[in-house]
Formats: structure tokens, C-alpha cells, sequence
């Protein structure tokens, strides 16, 4: 039965004011359609705010679908292939928004991540877009192929819904687990939400570390097959830093996290120093490598007092091994508090990879952190982000006209 014009408020409720549901509202309104985009938070865009040390880290260059964990790892392809980094890069350009690439294709803004917030609320004042912050959303419900939304004294109507709530990482910016409730409520499945991009704890005889709180070193970590080159630091809980934070997202309970401390050595170059320098002891070797307090906790771990000239190339060899794949087991991570997105979500098998439609509840669509699609850390996210919502405006307009 064709909806009235007259019974509707919008043509699209789109739930959330983050990253995604900003672009996808702007989007979505410059091609025609009546939206109304809602938060409960008082201002949007908070978490944008705060990304990348509050230059927002907006989109990474090397962005590819073979970064992003899924239960569906092809899930994300078709909307990363429309919306491109450089689609965004564009964007911000048009608006005057200086940038530049900081390491392994992450891109941040040179002045303040308010410019990106700035930039996206322009576009959906372009879209004519009816932005309302700073009230509860209250029921939502699906009736007659209307979707009514209470939002505080209010009650919108529109024949189209768009989730983009995100997660429940940062709680304390308000973040919750709203858009898996109302997934549910429609009939989608969600996958187990779990901190993401999280530093990771460690206790036991691991916990010696902690002593080594604010060290830093460039080091290789993995987490079964997936590997990640970057800093990591040493915590007075446990572990972090990037390399840290990308492994964390692979993690489970109960598994291990390897780290090889002298990426750059080659096989036998403890035995070779003990050729050169019979007369040095390891932890000074280490030391010329490694931080000072570090390579004496290594050292020390590894039980090697005496000169490598009088130590047996058989230790050598297995403290070089240690040293290549020294295995933590965490116990736990710093959870959704420190997290800096969520895996899991809103699962994809519910929906279509073209459109972000849900498959069996018309003109419901789900797009940003609330689905199951989580990249790595360094901007791959908020291209996720981007690309969803823009594969949701573009579908929305089509629904419309239609």
C-alpha cells in the first residue's frame, strides 16, 4: 500500500549522529529526501572529536577489504569500491581542509578534528538535513511501511530507517548497545560485540613487565596468522601502542600474543656477536637494540649472566628464538572503556553488501561501526564509515523515487 505523503514527517530517520550517520544524512538529503538525523548526545560527532589525538585520523590510503574483520570478510567490497579514500580525500579538500599522511597511509588533519565535524554538518545543512541532538530516542516501531520514532516529546515518521547508533566502545561518550537492541528488534542477528583496537592486560609472571610502564620500542606483533610492525608499550596493566591495538582486534581469551622484539635481526646474529664481541654480556647487546630498561628486563628473563663468549651457541640460539617470539598470554583487555571500536555487531548475513538493507525488513538499512565490519586502526574505520553511508544514500534515493 503506497505511503502519504501526509503521514510522514521525513522520507528517512537516520539514528545516530557519528561519522556515519553525518555523512549519510548529508549525502542522502543533497539527493532529494526529507531527513531527519537524531542523537542523544548534545552535540554530533563527539567521537570524531576526539579520533586521532583530536586531528581525526579520517581515512587511510592503503584502505582495502582484506583490513577489515568480518564473519563475512567479502562483506565490506562493494561499498569500499564505490566510496573510495580518495572520494573522501576530495571532500575535504573542496572545503579547504589541510591534511597530511603521518605513516602507513593515515591521513589527519593539520589543524583540529572540529574541522572534519564542521565540514560534515555543511553538508547535511547542503542536504537541508534536520539535525536534533540532546534528547532520548524513545520506542521505535514498524507499522503499515512507516517506521515512528519518539524521539523526546516528539514522534517522527518515515518510510525508510537508517541504524547508525555505532557501538559501545567509549561509553563514557555516551556510546551503548542501542543499535543491536533495536537490530534485534526487527529480526537481525548480531554477532557478539567485543572491545576492539583495545589495550590488552597481563597478570602472572607476565605482570613483571609492568615495571617497564611507559617504555616504548618498535617491535612485531601476532596474533595467530596476522602480524603488525609498529610501537608497542609497555603499561602499568599490561600491554598497548598501535602494534598492540591491531593484534587485539584478532585476540581471544585464553590465546596468546607473540612479539618479536628485533624484527630487523637476522637469523644467528646472537651467535655472530659472540664471534665479534666475546667478552660483552646480553643485556649490553641488547641495550645497543633496545631500550635501556627494557633489555635489562629481557636480560634478566632470560637468565644469561655470563660473557657470550663463555655462554653455548645452543643458549644463544634459543634466547635468539625468545627474543623473535617471546609469548605473552593476556588475561584480559582495558574492555569497551578503552576500546576505540567494537567488533562484531549488527551481523552482515542479515543484509545486503550493495545496499546495507536489511534482507527481510523493507527500507531498514544498517551502516558504520554498528555492523559487523571493524578495520584496523590508522583511519580505516571512519573509511568504513564513510563508504557504508554512502552506499546507503545512494540506495535510500533510489527507494524514494521508487
Amino acid at each position: 500500500m503506497p505511503v502519504k505523503p501526509s503521514q510522514t514527517t521525513h522520507d528517512v530517520i537516520i539514528l545516530g549522529a557519528g561519522a556515519a550517520g553525518l555523512f549519510c544524512a548529508g549525502e542522502a538529503g543533497q539527493r532529494g529526501q526529507r531527513v531527519a538525523l537524531l542523537d542523544h548526545a548534545d552535540v554530533p560527532g563527539k567521537k570524531i572529536l576526539i579520533s586521532g589525538g583530536g586531528r581525526c585520523n579520517f581515512t587511510n590510503i592503503h584502505t582495502a577489504p582484506d583490513r577489515y574483520l568480518s564473519e563475512n570478510p567479502h562483506f565490506a567490497r562493494s561499498a569500499l569500491s564505490r566510496y573510495t579514500a580518495g572520494d573522501f580525500i576530495a571532500l575535504v579538500e573542496r572545503h579547504g581542509i589541510a591534511w597530511h599522511e603521518k605513516t602507513l597511509g593515515q591521513l589527519f588533519c593539520d589543524g583540529s578534528a572540529r574541522e572534519i565535524v564542521a565540514m560534515l554538518i555543511e553538508e547535511c545543512r547542503a542536504g537541508r538535513v534536520d539535525l536534533h541532538c540532546g534528547q532520548p530516542i524513545g520506542a521505535v516501531e514498524h507499522a503499515d511501511g512507516l517506521f515512528r520514532v519518539a524521539f523526546g516529546a516528539v514522534t517522527l515518521v518515515a518510510p525508510a530507517l537508517v541504524i547508525a547508533c555505532g557501538g559501545p566502545s567509549i561509553p563514557k561518550m555516551g556510546a551503548s548497545g542501542f543499535a543491536y537492541d533495536l537490530a534485534r528488534q526487527f529480526g537481525l542477528k548480531v554477532v557478539q560485540p567485543r572491545p576492539a583496537l583495545v589495550p590488552l592486560t597481563l597478570s602472572g609472571e607476565d605482570a613483571l613487565f609492568r615495571e617497564l610502564s611507559g617504555v616504548s620500542a618498535e617491535v612485531e606483533a601476532r596474533a595467530g596468522k596476522v602480524r603488525f610492525r609498529e610501537a608497542a608499550l609497555f603499561t602499568h596493566r599490561g600491554l598497548s601502542g598501535p602494534a598492540i591495538l591491531q593484534v587485539s582486534s584478532y585476540w581471544r581469551p585464553g590465546t596468546s600474543v607473540a612479539i618479536n622484539f628485533l624484527p630487523d635481526q637476522e637469523p644467528g646474529w646472537l651467535t655472530a656477536a659472540k664471534r665479534e664481541r666475546p667478552r660483552v654480556h646480553l643485556p649490553r647487546v641488547l641495550g645497543a637494540l633496545l631500550p635501556d630498561r627494557l633489555a635489562t628486563r629481557l636480560g634478566e628473563q632470560l637468565a644469561l649472566s655470563a660473557e657470550l663468549g663463555n655462554t653455548s651457541d645452543r643458549a644463544l640460539r634459543e634466547a635468539e628464538a625468545r627474543l623473535g617470539d617471546w609469548q605473552f598470554t593476556p588475561n584480559g583487555s582495558e574492555g569497551f572503556a578503552k576500546a576505540e571500536v567494537t567488533a562484531g555487531g549488527i551481523s552482515t548475513a542479515g543484509l545486503s553488501s550493495r545496499t546495507m538493507a536489511a534482507n527481510s525488513v523493507p527500507a531498514l538499512y544498517a551502516i558504520g561501526e554498528a555492523v559487523d565490519v571493524t578495520g584496523w586502526l590508522g583511519g580505516y574505520n571512519f573509511q568504513w564509515a564513510w563508504a557504508s553511508g554512502h552506499a546507503a544514500a545512494e540506495a535510500l534515493a533510489k527507494f524514494v523515487r521508487a
